[in-house]
């Protein structure tokens, strides 16, 4: 640590990521940029901090600082463009950005997942596409050249299916169960998890890391749980639950919503047998498309190839007629069918979970509480359709992604 501001940069990224305190994350970032007031880290993270609650002026001001202080910076470029609709300007500084010779791969893909962006919203379909192949080809590369085993993740998916072959015995106490939302990235677990934050009793936990947590400690993972038994599944509970307490104390009923969890719904019933879980499914093309126009982490690089994506996505429609044929009681919520016809499937989707109706579960995007996922300025919004289908602009690209699908 080379001064106070970066301890109380420190400080501030445990308030936000770990004890959900934004207010507390928030002086902190202030009194960093009050000791240091051209601190790039500090600004960076003052701006992500005020999209993740939801205030596009504020944040839009910390880019401009951070861009005033470091005019080259990617990230505060791409950061800044991603707040709204870029006009002519923003997508000329973008492309002048990229055009700088000596740009790292980083700052590539930063950049040219902005620029995709821009592309888009400016209905200049071809051109995006081209964007984000470049902005995914250096993501690559700034990960090492990274690449998703397409074998490595079969055999994976076999494995789970073999350690949970029946479902889970029944058990009293899962009283402290919280709801599980899972499925695909991009498909639709950040609006769920936030109309279900208008409810008077559920409190949002967001992408909370503590199952794949629990899975590196199991290693190996999963055969490991048929060796160790009841035992090591209730010692496993017990390090979920104390995390769970010290993530989001006092509260009763608490959302995980941590989309990869699908893959770990045979430890999570061994654990909960009596947990809910809400499985979000989207249209396939949508929701590989969305996965490869973000910027994803370095562990997902099936999402750097739409191919690769076709085969992720296979082995997900696998595992997960696995877990429904031994579960049957997971609940599928439908995105499109969600955005088209509120209503009934927050109804059902309540009513899924024991709870009765409340209005204000429909005023979801009107919530102060912190969104940290890239559908942040999605959920901001009232229910809209725009994304649903949004596939057939980018039609001509996706044959062999079709193909693949209806194997």
């Amino acid at each position: 640590v080379s001064g106070p501001e970066e301890v109380r940069l420190n400080k501030a990224v445990i308030h936000a990521d770990d004890l959900a305190r934004h207010d507390l994350a928030q002086a902190e970032l202030e009194a960093a940029l009050a000791a240091a007031p051209g601190y790039l880290p500090a600004l960076l993270n003052l701006g992500n901090l005020h999209e993740d609650m939801g205030r596009k002026a504020e944040a839009r001001a910390a880019y401009e600082r951070a861009l005033a202080a470091a005019p080259d910076d990617a990230m505060a470029l791409a950061r800044l463009a991603g707040l709204g609709r870029a006009d002519a300007a923003t997508l000329e500084r973008i492309r002048a950005a990229l055009g700088q010779p000596g740009r790292s791969d980083a700052d590539r893909a930063e950049l040219g997942y902005a620029l995709g962006k821009a592309l888009d919203q400016a209905e200049d379909y071809g051109a995006a596409f081209d964007a984000y192949g470049a902005a995914n080809a250096a993501a690559r590369a700034a990960a090492g050249g990274v690449r998703y085993d397409r074998r490595a993740h079969e055999v994976f998916v076999d494995s789970l299916i073999a350690a949970f072959p029946e479902p889970a015995a029944a058990r009293s106490g899962d009283e402290a169960a919280p709801v599980f939302i899972c499925g695909m990235f991009r498909s639709g677990s950040t609006l769920a998890e936030q109309i279900l934050a208008g409810h008077s009793k559920v409190t949002a936990g967001g992408e909370l890391g503590l199952i794949p947590a629990l899975a590196g400690r199991l290693r190996p993972y999963p055969q490991s749980l048929a060796a160790g038994g009841a035992d090591l599944i209730a010692r496993a509970r017990g390090l979920y639950l104390d995390a769970l307490k010290t993530a989001r104390p006092g509260a009763a009923l608490v959302t995980d919503k941590r989309p990869d969890n699908f893959l770990h719904i045979g430890l999570i019933k061994a654990m909960f047998p009596a947990a809910k879980i809400v499985h979000t499914v989207r249209d396939p093309l949508d929701t590989i498309l969305s996965n490869w126009f973000l910027h994803l982490d370095p562990s997902m690089p099936h999402a750097l190839d739409l191919e690769d994506m076709a085969h992720w996505h296979g082995q997900y429609r696998r595992l997960m007629a696995h877990w429904k044929a031994l579960y049957p009681e997971i609940l599928d919520l439908d995105y499109d069918v969600l955005v088209r016809e509120p209503r009934p499937s927050i109804e059902g989707l309540l009513a899924h979970l024991g709870l009765d109706w409340e209005a204000a579960v429909l005023d979801f995007h009107k919530a102060d509480t912190g969104v940290r996922t890239a559908s942040v300025w999605q959920v901001r919004e009232p229910l809209y359709v725009r994304s649903s289908g949004r596939w057939r602009n980018y039609e001509a690209h996706l044959g062999g992604v079709r193909t693949m699908l209806s194997d």
